[in-house]
């Protein structure tokens, strides 16, 4: 039986684009993909409450990145 596609809505959509952007200047700044991505599944809380806040991506990895 093929399982139904579960579509995003318009919001979780925006987050996930966010955390993409944040995860390119986490890089940027000198982390791996992998450390970026790993941060980012450990951190989702925080980079939502972010996202919700209005912090551009850069921002959010600007605060991570100083930590």
């Amino acid at each position: 039986m093929a399982k139904k596609k579960e579509e995003l809505d318009e919001e979780t959509l925006a987050l996930i684009n966010w955390c993409i952007e944040v995860e390119g200047f986490l890089v940027k700044g000198g982390a791996t993909q992998a450390q970026a991505q790993e941060f980012i599944e450990e951190d989702i809380e925080n980079l939502t409450d972010q996202f919700y806040d209005g912090l551009t991506p850069e921002e959010a990895a600007n605060i991570a990145l100083s930590d």
